[in-house]
């Protein structure tokens, strides 16, 4: 199967649970325009219903936890409202065409938190690596920030160029200016939730088994690496 292949990532996790966590979400490049509309569908559809602008980033932290005034009104002060936008959204990131998610974690206790993650997106890069050249595909890696940290250029200039199908370095794009990373941020916050499995949030443990899972390659959980 020739081609090229997107991925939109992002990362989760905290120094305090020790956990690294990148979630992402891929796609055949045919597919990147009708998945974009099917969202933005979405998104005009959660603005009539409820006043949340298309444009609003919609950072899954911050919007899972009640932070901000997204619709400005009182709809906001509640968590439960939140959660079931959290939900809806992402059942829709699993049912756009040609979408595909994944989620990888390591468990960094013991070890340095910023060294054990770069060791891990290093681990995942080859991962997906290996995956395109089995398919006999190419892919682009677009992340969330600004570039600033070195080792995600490294891992992927640490790829044997003879055989490497990951193209360039990775893409940057902050997430506030566009849907896909957004969509990314999301994956990756389920799948933490998974991992993470905190008291309190119960709700949110099976996010990614549940509303991902028929989408991910890795058979609907987190993989660890």
């Amino acid at each position: 199967m020739s081609g090229v292949r997107l991925f939109y990532l992002d990362d989760s996790g905290a120094q305090s649970s020790g956990i690294v966590v990148f979630g992402w979400v891929e796609l055949p490049v045919a597919c990147w325009r009708p998945a974009l509309r099917s969202w933005l569908d979405w998104r005009k559809a959660l603005h009539d219903a409820i006043g949340l602008p298309a444009s609003y980033e919609l950072h899954a932290t911050k919007f899972a936890n009640g932070r901000g005034r997204p619709t400005k009104t009182d709809w906001d002060h509640s968590k439960g409202n939140r959660s079931a936008v959290m939900a809806e959204a992402l059942r829709t990131v699993a049912s756009l065409p040609g979408v595909s998610t994944g989620a990888v974690f390591r468990d960094t206790k013991g070890t340095n938190y910023s060294d054990a993650k770069a060791t891990a997106y290093a681990d995942l890069v080859v991962m997906i690596d290996v995956r395109l050249a089995d398919t006999g595909q190419h892919g682009f890696v677009v992340m969330d920030g600004d570039g600033s940290d070195p080792s995600y250029r490294q891992a992927h200039r640490s790829l044997r160029l003879a055989t490497r199908n990951l193209i360039e370095d990775p893409f940057f794009q902050g997430s506030h200016l566009s849907q896909w990373v957004q969509i990314a941020d999301l994956v990756a916050y389920a799948a933490y939730q998974a991992v993470l499995r905190a008291p309190g949030k119960e709700p949110m443990w099976d996010w990614y088994s549940d509303l991902l899972g028929p989408a991910c390659v890795h058979g609907g959980r987190p993989r660890e690496i």
